[in-house]
């Protein structure tokens, strides 16, 4: 990967509950969704979605509605957060990298995580909030979801919302269009 044409694109998703947290369990990453964009020619590379075992809570039907990952899937085919956050940096050479998501909780969840669990941050301390890059490229008044981002480019939503793998790849569409918009 050469450093001045490739950003890592990263979109999470964790274990969420329809109301109130229920006692004794907490929002936790069930899923890193990556992919390396090229920024010169779009291309979009090396995806997958890196399902993580949670330690401290079940994941709700709700989250499953929403994400359509289950708790059954993740024990069998998940890893632990210390394991994928190794993975990013052996695979991916992510704390290299620029990394983009799109608005601010990826990179806030991620910190976070890391510090909850005492695992070495994975990732780059270069980081493009493409939710608020899209805005003032577009100049717009206010922020618009990653959907709502597509809508707005005429860009079809690819594969499940809500899947951190496919996710990923919708935001370096997105983050594609605003480099591109720069040039």
């Amino acid at each position: 990967m050469n450093y001045n044409k490739n950003i890592i694109i990263i979109d999470l998703e964790a274990t969420c509950w329809n109301g109130e947290i229920p006692n004794g369990q907490v929002n936790e990453i069930i899923e890193i969704g990556i992919c390396v964009l090229d920024i010169i020619t779009g291309s979009i590379t090396k995806s997958e979605g890196i399902l993580i075992k949670p330690e401290r809570s079940k994941v709700s039907s709700f989250c499953t509605e929403l994400t359509t990952i289950t708790q059954d899937l993740l024990d069998k085919e998940g890893i632990t957060f210390k394991e994928a956050c190794v993975k990013l940096r052996e695979d991916y050479s992510a704390n290299h990298y620029t990394w983009a998501s799109y608005g601010a909780y990826d990179l806030n969840m991620m910190k976070k995580q890391c510090k909850l669990r005492g695992v070495e941050y994975p990732l780059s301390q270069k980081h493009i909030n493409v939710k608020t890059h899209f805005s003032w490229v577009k100049d717009l008044n206010k922020k618009v979801g990653m959907k709502g981002a597509l809508n707005i480019l005429k860009i079809p939503l690819e594969g499940t919302h809500h899947r951190g793998v496919d996710d990923a790849k919708n935001i370096a569409k997105i983050l594609h269009w605003c480099l591109q918009q720069q040039n």
